[in-house]
């Protein structure tokens, strides 16, 4: 199974970034949209794993304090359009504790750097610099281990364990 460790968004946060992604594609900006449900910040990306009890037992292993998320400006690396978020030492924390556990359990997992973002459309083409970035905040809790499969040719990402 393909697996990845994130920060699940609510409700009102998915709906502003709802908002963003109508905005662009009213502006003319194509590509493949990530769909309201799969919006998530992810903190670790695990990959293929045929067993997930160490990786479960390593997240369990994650403390953090709750801290505030909050959307900042649009980002893109190459043909990947996202919204960035700001800057925050609880996120950072939470991000740090993450790849510390999956180091600990000898679980390996993409290493690049970490760069704080929701992604928002893939193979994008066009001009999003006269959309207005959403705004949104949320208290993060909790992060997930998640997966991600595809139904009927649509990706669906499934909560596996929350700590």
């Amino acid at each position: 199974m393909r697996l990845f460790i994130a920060i699940e968004l609510d409700d009102s946060i998915k709906k502003s970034l709802t908002g963003a992604m109508h905005d662009l594609k009213k502006s003319g900006v194509r590509g493949s949209y990530t769909a309201s449900n799969n919006l998530h910040l992810t903190l670790a990306f695990i990959g293929e794993v045929e067993d997930a009890l160490e990786l479960k037992t390593a997240l369990q292993s994650v403390s953090f304090k709750p801290f505030k998320l909050s959307l900042s400006d649009f980002g893109n690396f190459e043909d990947i359009l996202w919204i960035g978020v700001k800057g925050n030492q609880g996120l950072s924390q939470a991000a740090k504790g993450v790849r510390e556990a999956l180091d600990q359990a000898g679980i390996s997992y993409d290493r690049k750097k970490f760069t704080p973002h929701i992604t928002l459309v893939r193979k994008a083409a066009g001009s999003w610099k006269t959309v207005k970035p959403p705004k949104g905040e949320m208290m993060v809790k909790k992060i997930s281990l998640m997966k991600s499969s595809v139904k009927d040719g649509k990706t669906v990402y499934t909560r596996v364990l929350s700590v």
